[in-house]
């Protein structure tokens, strides 16, 4: 594959090692290798990515309309699920145009600015939802094991807080990493292995030394991946707990179905988490991280309207009421 890269010198005050002191190129161009290895599937794989996007979009977009005029879904767990929906619209938009136009194309750049910009709104939403499904946990561990105080516990402005918290504190955190980023050297080569700009393998291409960003990815991913992850399963611990001691199958059933959807959620977006990130960065595998991809940024977001949707009368009813009133 031909790679053009646009490059231009500058004299970098601080040499690379102790024995250069000439000049240094500094890359201004990534090359995305997308699915480049795999050109016989581009077309296949453009139709799905499309569909996939498409449904993503228009499921999301559904789910937040049908909340927004639904004063009957003016509830703590549709409001979260509101907040879901929009990280997801985010978190696929953020990576799709580029990936589509890349499958379409010999060869896909992004300027140094884009990839940065790219970077940015991905991890912030991808860590936002993480958060948010924490939050989302214990919005259920209080309706199920605490429901007399439900009302009380989740007040609007308190659900309100954790919401602007989950967004403000996450912009913030990736400020950071975005920052870390920044301040790193290209010098060559410029292509990223991967369909959009990731820390991984932005990480694998400076020339500068990486070791805070190493550090810093450390400690988020024992925050966002670990510890988000044993306070749900804490949550639905004691979740699953209550409602064994519930004394009719009916009340057990209810139960259920008011958290089975957000389980789901959970089990599949942690599955790619894990699979793909909790790992050091020197164990980078660029087919590995491309699946993981594919699932948090575009399945994931194509499948939680639907989950939520499908297995939600309250959700289907709000549906039907919106197309009716668009029809009149």
């Amino acid at each position: 594959m031909k790679l053009c890269v646009k490059i231009h010198l500058i004299v970098l005050e601080t040499p690379l090692s102790p024995r250069t002191m000439s000049n240094q190129t500094l890359v201004t161009e990534f090359i995305l290798q997308g699915f480049s290895e795999h050109p016989e599937y581009h077309v296949l794989l453009f139709s799905c990515f499309f569909s996939l996007y498409s449904v993503a979009l228009t499921g999301n977009i559904l789910i937040i309309l049908a909340i927004a005029f639904n004063p009957g879904l003016h509830t703590p767990m549709y409001f979260f699920l509101f907040n879901l929906a929009t990280m997801d619209i985010i978190c696929t938009s953020s990576v799709m145009p580029k990936a589509l136009e890349g499958l379409m194309s010999e060869e896909s750049s992004i300027s140094y600015g884009g990839c940065m910009a790219q970077l940015y709104f991905l991890t912030w939403s991808a860590s936002s939802e993480l958060l948010l499904l924490t939050v989302m946990a214990y919005d259920r561990y209080a309706a199920i094991c605490h429901p007399l105080h439900y009302s009380t516990t989740m007040s609007k402005a308190f659900c309100s807080k954790l919401a602007t918290g989950v967004w403000v504190l996450c912009a913030f955190n990736t400020a950071i990493h975005t920052g870390l980023m920044l301040r790193l050297n290209f010098c060559g080569p410029n292509v990223i292995t991967h369909f959009f700009c990731e820390v991984p393998p932005l990480l694998l291409l400076s020339c500068s030394s990486t070791y805070v960003n190493s550090i810093m990815i450390v400690l988020a991913d024992a925050f966002y991946g670990i510890l988000n992850f044993l306070m749900t399963i804490v949550s639905y611990g004691f979740i699953i707990s209550s409602i064994l001691k519930m004394q009719t199958t009916e009340g057990k059933k209810k139960a259920f179905s008011t958290c089975s959807s957000h389980l789901i959620v959970v089990c599949m977006y942690y599955t790619a988490v894990f699979y793909a990130y909790i790992s050091p960065v020197s164990s980078y595998s660029a087919e590995k991280s491309k699946l993981a991809g594919v699932l948090y940024t575009m399945l994931s977001p194509t499948l939680n309207p639907l989950i939520y949707t499908l297995r939600n009368k309250e959700v289907k009813a709000a549906l039907r009421k919106l197309f009716s009133f668009s029809r009149n």
